[in-house]
């Protein structure tokens, strides 16, 4: 039998590092803060977003919603504690690319009539507290509105200069690619779940349409809610492979989980959501972790369960 040898591979390790561009809103850092779990004591509210933008994270990534569940009281509870904060720390606002996310009513559920979402919009504002918004994101996708009607209204508001660039979340590739075409290209980012136990945007199109049309992913939930620190609910074979990469490459699972998002090609934005400055701390260490295209596929592999072709 002869002796098979295979060359090794010539491309270098994938970055996690560097700052991701999303359109002309500047740099921004490879993680950002997510608001949807800003419902604690607002001192430590407070520590946390200087935290986050301390440690290069100035994305901070809220939503109209946000406020029904962990521990919130009512629809727009963390825009009002976000806006608190502002008005009491003034230079914050100048430091963070501030983003939100309407679309969404409880009960109906989603409405992106023109109409509803320029008052959602304005809504989100007022309870901010801020002139403006960087980036203005659809939070979930109306099936029953027009994208041309969609359109119009994210382009009044850009042009009323109420939203500096337009997205959307948890938009499917046909819905993006639809709102595109009305809106002349102009979109700069979607939001979809992404981690190494979600894979659905490398599969789906979506981080292919990212990397074809300028789009930058923002991935929320990039630990799986969780899940991927814990170890609950999640495949023991994904598990194993995380805390042997861990282990090879001296970090935390859940630095080398976050380094498996921020290593896509596409150059996706990691959204986390602890209420924890040292935790943030910890988790920022991803940007430092290097991932071979075999570390990558064998983390592919262990999330789907089987062999790739």
């Amino acid at each position: 039998m002869s002796d098979l040898r295979f060359p090794d591979s010539p491309a270098p390790a994938l970055s996690t590092s560097g700052p991701r561009s999303v359109g002309s809103l500047g740099p921004v850092g490879p993680l950002a803060l997510g608001c949807w779990r800003l419902t604690g004591g607002h001192d430590d509210n407070v520590r946390l977003i200087e935290a986050a933008l301390d440690l290069g994270m100035n994305l901070v990534d809220n939503a109209d919603v946000y406020g029904l569940d962990w521990g919130g009281t009512h629809f727009g509870a963390c825009e009002e504690e976000l806006g608190a904060i502002l008005r009491e720390r003034r230079g914050l606002r100048d430091r963070m690319i501030l983003a939100t996310k309407g679309g969404i009513i409880p009960g109906v559920p989603y409405d992106s009539s023109s109409q509803y979402l320029v008052a959602a919009c304005e809504a989100s504002l007022a309870r901010l507290g801020v002139d403006h918004v960087d980036l203005y994101q659809i939070h979930r996708p109306d099936m029953l509105t027009h994208p041309h009607e969609v359109a119009e209204a994210l382009t009044s508001l850009k042009q009323r200069g109420l939203v500096r660039e337009c997205g959307v979340s948890n938009f499917s590739v046909a819905q993006t690619r639809a709102l595109q075409t009305f809106m002349n290209g102009s979109l700069v980012s979607t939001q979809p779940e992404f981690s190494a136990a979600c894979l659905a945007p490398m599969r789906d199109g979506t981080l292919d349409l990212c990397m074809e049309t300028a789009l930058t992913p923002l991935a929320w939930s990039p630990l799986a809610g969780g899940r991927l620190a814990t170890g609950d609910g999640v495949a023991r074979d994904l598990v194993e492979t995380l805390d042997r990469l861990a282990a090879e490459k001296s970090c935390s699972r859940t630095a080398l989980a976050l380094a498996f998002v921020l290593a896509h090609p596409s150059g996706p934005v990691a959204i986390v959501g602890t209420q924890s400055p040292e935790r943030l701390a910890e988790l920022v260490t991803a940007t430092q972790v290097s991932l071979s295209r075999t570390e990558m596929y064998a983390i592919v592999e262990a999330s789907e369960g089987r062999k790739l072709p």
